[in-house]
């Protein structure tokens, strides 16, 4: 049977596409997006985020998907400043203007690793906590 290996990208349904890159761009820095029809694409070095514009399913409160930062510290801040509706709890969540659920996890607290070409191409160097480099040890992967 195949495994997984990873995740390519996910796909985010929006109202207006120029409106979702324009408030995305207030809280993360990335480059010009790749576009196509109806799409646009934020990198994140092997990894994206596809914009789909047209939003057509309505707001869900338990569907999510997390996005690995760098300082998550100024990821709350950039997301304050740009109005975000951040949910209460331990957790750093958010919501975009269409509904979609956002988790926000920092590189250093999680097993997620990028491969040191990526990381040197993304001019990123990044630890791990003591914790997560417990947790791939316990897989076998540190």
């Amino acid at each position: 049977m195949p495994r997984l290996v990873g995740i390519n990208h996910v796909a985010l349904e929006v109202g207006d596409l120029e409106e979702a890159l324009d408030w995305y761009a207030r809280i993360f820095d990335f480059g010009p997006p790749d576009r196509e029809p109806g799409m646009a694409f934020i990198d994140m070095g092997d990894q994206f985020i596809a914009l789909s514009e047209g939003r057509r399913q309505p707001r869900d409160d338990s569907r999510h998907f997390g996005l690995v930062v760098d300082d998550k510290r100024a990821t709350r801040a950039a997301l304050e400043a740009a109005g975000a509706e951040i949910l209460p709890g331990g957790r750093l969540n958010f919501r975009d203007p269409w509904g979609n659920l956002v988790q926000v996890v920092a590189y250093e607290d999680i097993q997620f690793t990028k491969a040191p070409e990526v990381m040197r191409g993304m001019r990123l160097e990044l630890p791990k906590s003591d914790r997560a480099l417990a947790e791939l040890r316990d897989k076998g992967l540190a």
